[in-house]
């Protein structure tokens, strides 16, 4: 669970992923004062002494025990039990579908006395909230190997009754398409995702393929272009989903397609106007300029998961 309030003094996040930790150590004005990344271990055994390692390279840099810290934080992929402090069926990590007491292991571990737990996209958008200025109203809108969001409605993290909101990868895009894993045909993340232009745009493996893909669109490689664009309308048809549900102020593009940068944007947003010019409905809505790019290099996720263990991804409620 969220602390009720603040607690003064410095604060540990981490996003755990499948092959890394990335950590802050935030200040006691919520500035990050120190960054490490260390390579994360299968397991639960492993995650727990990867993430152990982060936050002992982090306190003894600054000279403190993890005693002493006002909070650690952790944002996890898989299924999470706030109040529980466990995740469930983070495969990328090792765990399968029985829960692990994450929080309850490295609290042990460390010797401290306050762990947070939270699925890492609601931490990507409380970091993302104040990285971009305090905003109230964020979502994070991930393209990876799939494609979820995170969620900050009117200063509140919305997780949904059994967690599972912004799952919005797997609402059906083309029910005609191929097999999701889900089980269900042609799921948004078939399409709009950092996977699906792997499967479409393999490429020699010396960049990305999204790098590889744009690049190739931007000489006018018509094949290029076409994969191109039928990605653009599949993340803009994400960005209306989570507009048209939730009429959130800000959408934030992140994870690894995010990377492509600036010619990302103006795809998603010329996909976004280019739907709009046929609906005054959509135009009214202003989706174009909703939309923008997560930092570059900043790691949000390990931030956000420092702010909700210090109390302070509820300061912007109203």
């Amino acid at each position: 669970m969220e602390r009720p309030d603040r607690v003064a003094g410095p604060a540990v996040g981490l996003d755990i992923g499948g092959t890394k930790v990335l950590g802050v150590l935030l200040g006691a004005d919520d500035d990050v004062l120190d960054r490490v990344r260390v390579p994360t271990r299968s397991g639960a055994d492993g995650v727990v002494a990867s993430a152990a390692a982060a936050v002992r390279r982090l306190t003894d840099a600054a000279g403190i025990a993890p005693v002493d810290l006002a909070g650690l934080g952790l944002g996890v992929p898989g299924v999470v039990d706030r109040a529980a402090g466990t995740v469930a069926h983070a495969v990328n990590l090792g765990i399968g579908d029985a829960p692990v007491p994450l929080g309850r292991m490295l609290r042990t571990e460390l010797d401290s006395t306050w762990v947070s737990v939270d699925n890492d996209l609601n931490a990507a958008a409380a970091g993302a909230a104040h990285v971009l200025g305090d905003r109230a109203d964020v979502a994070y809108l991930a393209l990876g190997t799939g494609v979820a969001a995170g969620l900050l409605l009117d200063g509140r993290l919305r997780r949904g009754w059994l967690g599972a909101a912004g799952e919005i990868g797997h609402l059906p895009y083309d029910r005609s398409g191929p097999l999701c894993p889900c089980g269900q045909r042609g799921c948004l993340e078939l399409y709009a995702s950092g996977g699906s232009l792997d499967a479409r745009w393999p490429g020699d493996g010396s960049v990305p393929a999204p790098a590889a893909l744009f690049a190739a669109a931007a000489t006018g490689d018509p094949r290029a272009v076409a994969v191109r664009d039928e990605f653009a309308d599949a993340v803009a048809a994400a960005v209306r989903i989570l507009v048209l549900t939730t009429d959130v102020e800000r959408v934030v593009l992140g994870g690894g397609v995010r990377e492509i940068g600036a010619p990302l944007l103006r795809a998603v947003t010329g996909a976004l106007e280019r739907q709009a010019s046929a609906s005054g409905f959509l135009a009214s809505m202003r989706l174009a300029d909703r939309v923008e790019l997560a930092p570059r290099g900043v790691p949000v996720a390990a931030i956000g998961a420092a702010l909700a263990a210090r109390g302070t991804v509820s300061r912007w409620r109203s």
